[in-house]
C-alpha cells in the first residue's frame, strides 16, 4: 500500500543518511575511534527517539468522527451543544454529523476532528490526536537535522584536488545538501506550526477561513484564548472542554461587549 511505501522509504532513507555520516571522515567517526561513544549514542538515540515518533504519528488515529450509522434527522442532545447559529453539517461524502473544526479527508476518507492537514510524508492526516506528537516530531526531527547537517559539513575537507574530492566526498556532499533542504523544510513547518498553536487555529482554518461558517460569521479567530492557554489545552487538554462550548463563551463575550 502506499502507506508501507512512504514509511518504508522514510525509514530506509533516514538511517541511510546516518550509515553515510558514520562512514566518512567526519566528527561522529573521529568520537567513535577515540573511545568517545556518549555523543555517537546520544546521536543514533535522537535518530531512533525521531523515527519512532514518525511512526506513532503515521499509524496512530488522527481523531476520526465516528462512523457508525446515525439518524438523518439530530437528536437533540446533539444539537443542544451546537451554539445558535452553527447548525449541525452533515458531510456528504460519510454522511456523519460533523462537529466543529472537523473536516472530511479525501484521502483517509473519514471525516477528522479538528482538522489541519493531511500529510503526504506521513501518509495520514493530522487532527486532534496525533497533532501534538506532529509537533514534537518536528522539532526532534529539526534538532537531528541540523545536528546531521553540521557532521556532514565536518567531513567535507576542501584541500583535495576537485577530482579525488569528488570521488571520495560526493556522497558525503549529497547528504550535506539533502540535509540542508529538509532541515529547512522542517524549520519552516515548525514554525508555522508553532504560531498555528500559539493561535489556537489550523493550516485549513488558517487558508480557508473565508469559506468556513463558523468563522466567517466573527471578525478574529473564536477558539483563541491567549497563548497560555492555548499552549496548555493544545499540549495538555486543559482547559477541558469541546469546540462547540469555546465558540458559545466568545459569541456570549462578544455580546455582552457590544451591550456595554
Amino acid at each position: 500500500s502506499p502507506g508501507v511505501l512512504v514509511r518504508t522509504g522514510h525509514t530506509v532513507l533516514t538511517w541511510g543518511i546516518t550509515l553515510v555520516l558514520f562512514l566518512h571522515d567526519t566528527e561522529l567517526r573521529q568520537w567513535e575511534e577515540q573511545g568517545e561513544l556518549l555523543l555517537p549514542l546520544t546521536f543514533l538515540f535522537l535518530v531512533l527517539g525521531s523515527l519512532l515518533l514518525y511512526l506513532a504519528v503515521s499509524l496512530m488515529d488522527p481523531g476520526y468522527v465516528n462512523t457508525q450509522p446515525q439518524p438523518q434527522e439530530p437528536k437533540e442532545e446533539q444539537t443542544a451543544m451546537v451554539p445558535q447559529g452553527i447548525a449541525l453539517r452533515r458531510c456528504r461524502y460519510c454522511l456523519v454529523l460533523q462537529p466543529l473544526r472537523a473536516r472530511h479527508c479525501r484521502d483517509c476518507r473519514r471525516c477528522v476532528r479538528r482538522y489541519d492537514h493531511h500529510c503526504p510524508w506521513m501518509e495520514n492526516c493530522v487532527g486532534e490526536r496525533n497533532h501534538p506528537l506532529f509537533v514534537a516530531y518536528l522539532a526532534l526531527q529539526l534538532v537531528v537535522l541540523l545536528w546531521g547537517l553540521y557532521l556532514a559539513w565536518s567531513g567535507l575537507q576542501f584541500f583535495q584536488p576537485w577530482g579525488l574530492w569528488l570521488r571520495s566526498r560526493g556522497l558525503l556532499f549529497a547528504t550535506f545538501l539533502l540535509l540542508s533542504f529538509f532541515s529547512l523544510v522542517a524549520g519552516l513547518l515548525l514554525a508555522s506550526h508553532l504560531y498555528l498553536v500559539a493561535s489556537n487555529t489550523t493550516t485549513w482554518e488558517f487558508i480557508s477561513s473565508h469559506r468556513i461558517a463558523y468563522l466567517r460569521q466573527r471578525p478574529s479567530n473564536p477558539f483563541n484564548r491567549g497563548l497560555t492557554r492555548n499552549l496548555a489545552h493544545f499540549f495538555c487538554g486543559w482547559p477541558s472542554g469541546s469546540w462547540e462550548t469555546l465558540w458559545a463563551e466568545e459569541e456570549v463575550e462578544e455580546g455582552s461587549s457590544q451591550a456595554v
